[in-house]
């Protein structure tokens, strides 16, 4: 099987039962250090709802993710901009990111928009993009990223690392996600940087599982820098030098209902 990042051959290391029925076959490229599923046939099964349910760090994550896009989005470009999160979910960033006083905007192509309502994104200049948990569902990544560096050339994205040359056995590693079925793609920082080298943009990562491509040219300490400080307590910080788009956002809503 063709690797889908380099093109080389990718070689089956082994195979795993997905939603409990399907046994399906996972190829590793030795070139890239990408491993990738078989053709993923069960993505319509695996997709009946597009968050799955057994997510139940769904809302802890986005909360944690939010302060972590302002503390890298704000330092590195203001909040004078629009920004964009990408395959959104349900809007929980979006709204997060709004009411810390950040312009987000929202898209996703299978998910309905139900926390940032009124704020989907239609072809507004966009300066950076958060893609959060979505790589590792990508299909065609190589082309998924075409589109998004179509909207802009800075991408914030969270995705857990696969260890290089090492890829765990299925039953060692959760991040597979063989309950559900939509993890079929997945990286090693070998990978990305391929990635990145291929779209000639600036890469960083906390070498685990948060990373950035970007235009900009900045120090990697900064990246991991910024992801520390998201850590402690920012509400003195924030209302210091930007104000939350709640109560606006409220009125915007409010006049526009027909």
């Amino acid at each position: 099987m063709k690797c889908k990042i380099c093109q080389n051959e990718s070689r089956k290391i082994f195979d795993a039962i997905i939603l409990n029925k399907y046994r399906v076959d996972y190829f590793y490229c030795d070139n890239c250090g990408f491993l990738q599923t078989e053709e993923p046939y069960w993505l319509t099964e695996a997709y009946g709802e597009p968050i799955n349910i057994s997510d139940t760090g769904y809302l802890q994550r986005n909360i944690s993710l939010s302060k972590k896009t302002l503390f890298l989005f704000l330092f590195l470009f203001g909040k004078k901009y629009k920004y964009l999160d990408y395959a959104g979910g349900y809007g929980v960033l979006t709204r997060l990111m709004r009411d810390l006083g950040m312009d987000f905007y929202w898209n996703d192509k299978y998910a309905k928009n139900l926390f940032a309502r009124g704020f989907s994104h239609k072809f507004q200049k966009i300066k950076a993009i958060t893609c959060l948990e979505c790589f590792e569902h990508f299909n065609e990544p190589i082309r998924e990223i075409e589109n998004i560096l179509n909207i802009s050339k800075n991408i914030f994205f969270s995705t857990t690392l696969l260890p290089i040359d090492n890829p765990p056995k299925p039953e060692k590693w959760w991040y597979y996600g063989l309950e559900h079925g939509q993890h079929i793609s997945f990286y090693s920082i070998k990978t990305l940087k391929i990635m990145a080298k291929k779209f000639h943009l600036n890469f960083y990562t906390n070498n685990t599982d948060l990373h950035f491509f970007t235009e900009k040219n900045i120090n990697n300490k900064i990246f991991k820098i910024l992801m520390f400080l998201s850590k402690f307590n920012i509400d003195l910080f924030i209302k210091k030098i930007i104000k939350s788009k709640v109560i606006q956002d409220y009125k915007f809503i409010v006049s526009n209902i027909k």
